[in-house]
């Protein structure tokens, strides 16, 4: 989808498309689940856990981050990081309430 198309749908709309997008990857997913199990670490820690370069690992950090999954705070030579709860917040909200939506709906 173009940049310029995002104007068609609303805000919830396009955050919801950019934390998924974020999402749309098993190791950012695996990276959520250390971080939630942890509670916050350093690239390092991550590197240790999942079968992929530092490199990798801190690409897909960056892509978390910059969706707002994660948060990162600078601790001397590293960065210590996250799970921003209320970004987390936000996808059950909004997925707990389409699944109730969808529930009630017949189809076929």
């Amino acid at each position: 989808m173009g940049a310029t198309k995002t104007a068609y749908f609303s805000e919830q709309q396009n955050q919801i498309a950019t934390l998924a997008k974020a999402l749309g990857h098993p190791a950012r997913i695996a990276i959520i689940e250390y971080l939630i199990k942890v509670n916050e670490c350093i690239c390092g820690d991550i590197v240790n856990q999942l079968p992929l370069a530092q490199p990798t690992v801190s690409q897909h950090l960056k892509e978390l981050k910059n969706a707002g999954i994660i948060k990162g705070n600078v601790e001397g030579n590293s960065i210590c990081y996250c799970i921003d709860e209320k970004k987390i917040s936000m996808l059950t909200k909004y997925f707990s309430k389409a699944l109730q939506s969808a529930a009630k709906t017949k189809c076929c």
